[in-house]
């Protein structure tokens, strides 16, 4: 079975992001590459069911079927795209709920918190274009473009990663952004009117000064994984 460590990697990631409510039945589409071969999962298959089985793996030059039986997801020409574009190692793409949410009303959510220099900066929103066309894929990579998350207009969100599991991480991050941003923007109307009235307060953003100095803490001692003391 042609990559097998991936497929297990894209089933158990599946089984995650529905055990965390970011994927619902069929909605959303995994993925994992190794060098010019691409595992993906199927199209109308329910995601926290899937084996390894069941995915199919196709050619990252031109999408053909090398191994599987069941057709591959329609966003095939998105996930090709952003490969070729990234060199990422994974990508997952689901229609969780804030994430939909918020790009039905913003162009991006901003840098809000400093957790979001992992994910490249603030989140944009890709325009909207029918799913699984070319359109779309254009516009989903140039709103990766720096990133390692996007919004994607009325669909859903996109994640990338070194390994499956990576990319699952920021797709959360994403959510957990875009959910945090939701209620700081509720609870600003809620105590100083409509953010666009008189006296309406935006989400405090990190200024560039702040985002550099994130940066430079990063790059001094490490963020997000552990060391041993004294090291």
């Amino acid at each position: 079975m042609l990559l097998a460590e991936e497929r297990e990697a894209l089933v158990a990631a599946g089984r995650r992001l529905a055990a965390r409510g970011l994927v619902i039945g069929t909605s959303g589409n995994l993925s994992a590459r190794r060098d010019d071969l691409v595992a993906v999962t199927p199209t109308g298959a329910v995601i926290s069911e899937l084996t390894a089985e069941d995915l199919t793996v196709i050619s990252l030059a031109d999408g053909a079927v090398l191994d599987g039986a069941l057709e591959p997801t329609s966003e095939v020409p998105m996930h090709l795209a952003v490969y070729r574009a990234t060199g990422a190692g994974a990508i997952t793409h689901t229609h969780a709920t804030t994430t939909t949410a918020i790009g039905l009303v913003c162009d991006e959510v901003p840098m809000i918190h400093y957790v979001m220099i992992g994910l490249g900066g603030p989140l944009r929103v890709a325009p909207y274009a029918t799913y699984g066309t070319q359109q779309l894929a254009e516009h989903v990579v140039a709103a990766l473009s720096g990133r390692q998350a996007a919004l994607m207009r009325n669909h859903g969100s996109i994640a990338l990663g070194s390994t499956v599991a990576k990319s699952v991480d920021n797709l959360e991050l994403a959510e957990w952004c875009a959910e945090t941003y939701l209620r700081a923007a509720t609870l600003s109307a809620a105590l100083h009117g409509p953010l666009t009235g008189p006296g309406g307060v935006t989400p405090r953003e990190l200024t560039a000064e702040e985002q550099a100095d994130v940066i430079n803490q990063v790059l001094a001692g490490g963020y997000g994984g552990t060391k041993k003391i004294g090291k």
